[in-house]
């Protein structure tokens, strides 16, 4: 009698799926892209790709869509990692409006990422030709994030319909689409950040020591820690105090709160994991700043 194969592991089989995803893409569109947010989810994508096409080069660039307010110590991650890994690296800004002055306190967070997230993303996407666009975004993360199929289309304006989406059985994905219009790939939507976090500390990728507590100069404002990298988020007296603290998850310095924590490894990161009872990107300000705001801002092109 023949021995069984081993069972896999929960994180294999999600790399499996994962891999699985990332080659189909690759062998069906002409002018693939994988978004590169820098974050934990983007870490863990590289790592996915790595390994989905070595010992071969990763078989499409990265894009990052700089809004000029990501964290300094983000900026010089993606540089290195990028280099590390040999991957095309591209950068798409909306320079006339960082030009003009945009910042979420001159405007507001929704015009603000309208105009240096959503009008960059789709103009950088456009520039290009690129016609399916992987992201890093999980259903466990935000409900506009959990109604995404895998391959979920866009129009030639880039735009989400939700209820326009064709139906997934099984691990079979249609690919078609028409002129001008595009796609957005989530190789991780049925990871959850527990799984992201493991997956970390198996595979021992590199991510950004943000995420990681030390003492940091803060605005307090009551239960809020709002970190300290642009001038314009400090109010009128208020003075920085250093806090032991780490960020969750990884935005524009504006608009992203940190919290207080004492996980400065990853395997108390995952224990502190454990007792959370709010999202990762509850910190996150553009996800609170109108009623449904995430699934409105996708809805005009949003990541």
């Amino acid at each position: 009698m023949a021995a069984s194969a081993p069972a896999l592991t929960h994180l294999q089989l999600l790399e499996a799926e994962s891999i699985h995803i990332l080659r189909e893409v690759a062998s069906e569109f002409e002018r693939p892209v994988m978004l590169y947010s820098i974050g934990k989810d983007s870490s863990v994508m590289l790592r996915l790709a790595q390994k989905a096409f070595y010992p071969a080069a990763i078989p499409f660039p990265l894009l990052h869509i700089d809004t000029g307010f990501k964290f300094r110590e983000m900026i010089e991650f993606r540089d290195r990692m990028a280099a590390e890994v040999g991957a095309e690296l591209l950068v798409w800004r909306n320079e006339a409006a960082i030009a003009g002055g945009t910042n979420p306190i001159a405007l507001d967070t929704k015009r603000c990422c309208g105009l240096l997230k959503t009008q960059a993303l789709l103009d950088g996407l456009n520039h290009y030709g690129f016609t399916a666009a992987f992201g890093g975004a999980r259903r466990d993360e935000e409900k506009s994030r959990a109604k995404e199929r895998i391959y979920s289309f866009r129009d030639k304006a880039g735009q989400w319909d939700p209820k326009n989406q064709r139906p997934e059985l099984w691990n079979l994905y249609n690919s078609r689409i028409h002129p001008g219009e595009s796609i957005r790939v989530f190789p991780l939507s049925n990871w959850t950040e527990m799984d992201v976090w493991q997956y970390i500390l198996q595979e021992n990728i590199p991510i950004v020591d943000l995420y990681f507590a030390k003492e940091r100069p803060m605005y307090v404002r009551g239960d809020s820690l709002q970190p300290i990298e642009q001038s314009f988020v400090g109010m009128l007296g208020e003075k920085p105090q250093m806090v032991r603290s780490r960020l969750r998850s990884l935005g524009c310095s504006p608009c992203t709160g940190a919290i207080r924590s004492d996980a400065d490894t990853l395997p108390k990161i995952i224990t502190e994991l454990l007792s959370f009872r709010t999202s990762e990107r509850a910190n996150r300000a553009i996800d609170h700043d109108q009623e449904g705001s995430m699934e409105l801002k996708k809805r005009e092109g949003y990541f």
